[in-house]
């Protein structure tokens, strides 16, 4: 009774966890709505560009649509990495399924890179063919467009965000980059209309601008996704768990404090300094309020594996 040393705080440490159900349940279920109801606005907008492109002669608007296309299937994994990563802790995952939603977003954030790769070597082969002039209505599917993507971001950014769904939030910039090519194929358009023949090719040169905006979305959204999947440490949150755990009664000092990012949830893992002269008991007890504490000092955290040192 009398040994000032307890390894770990219990095996409930591994076992107590906020779902089903709870707050991160509802985030998982808020980030698949987003992603399915972009599907939807995608693949509409995808075939409203696609024919219009066709029958109005704009290359642009058609690798537009190509592009919202691509988003379609973005979304759809996006959302099938958000069903994934909601399930919860088996036997051979322990520590959940949220590994599928960073990887969901390296999948999506390839996929940009690809289509942009695809869309600019096309777009230069469009340049030295012999071009027809777009026709004016198309830029008034490019409006509509822009509008509907914009607000589309705004919304899927802030749900994201909201949540802390890396993939979410992917997929809110995949809406984004998708509105700046809109941007780009009506200004390339638009100088094809009033430049006349010389600059029939303007909207050639517009999908090739667009297809740099969409390789510099997909490289910064592949960055956040790979440093989740890394394990990278959230300084932030473990410098408030340092501080939180400093305060419990009992606790002299606080170090090897780390946490990692499971899809929606932390994982923290922390040893804690007491006087070498309590029971075990004691040192349980500490190491148990220490865990408390910390998860109710943030939703975010599912589980917390303290352990007991005496304090130097």
């Amino acid at each position: 009774m009398s040994s000032p040393q307890h390894p770990h705080a219990s095996a409930d440490n591994l076992q107590t966890r906020r779902r089903p159900g709870g707050m991160t349940s509802s985030a998982w279920q808020t980030g698949a709505r987003v992603a399915l109801f972009g599907m939807i606005v995608n693949s509409v907008l995808a075939v409203a560009k696609i024919v219009g492109g066709v029958f109005g002669h704009a290359y642009v608007l058609i690798a537009d649509g190509i592009e919202s296309g691509l988003d379609v299937a973005g979304s759809f994994v996006i959302w099938s990495g958000l069903k994934v990563a909601a399930r919860p802790p088996d036997a051979s995952h322990p520590y959940g399924h949220g590994k599928a939603e960073p990887i969901a977003a390296v999948i999506v954030a390839t996929g940009v890179l690809a289509a942009a790769v695809g869309l600019a070597i096309q777009s230069v082969r469009e340049i030295f063919l012999p071009h027809h002039a777009p026709a004016p209505y198309t830029l008034v599917i490019l409006i509509a467009v822009i509008v509907i993507k914009e607000g589309l971001f705004r919304y899927a950014n802030r749900i994201g965000r909201d949540v802390e769904s890396t993939a979410v939030q992917t997929d809110a910039w995949h809406h984004r980059s998708d509105a700046l090519t809109s941007a780009a194929a009506f200004i390339g358009i638009s100088v094809a209309l009033i430049g006349g023949k010389r600059w029939q090719s303007a909207d050639d040169w517009a999908a090739i601008f667009a297809c740099a905006v969409i390789a510099a979305n997909g490289i910064r959204l592949m960055r956040p996704a790979f440093y989740e999947i890394m394990d990278t440490a959230p300084r932030k949150i473990v410098k408030s768990i340092c501080s939180v755990a400093s305060t419990v009664p009992g606790v002299i000092e606080v170090e090897k404090c780390r946490a990692r990012k499971m899809g929606l949830d932390f994982y923290v893992d922390l040893h804690v300094g007491v006087d070498g002269k309590i029971s075990v008991h004691d040192g349980h007890e500490i190491a148990h309020r220490v865990k408390n504490a910390i998860q109710q000092s943030d939703s975010r955290i599912a589980d917390v594996l303290v352990h007991i040192e005496p304090a130097q």
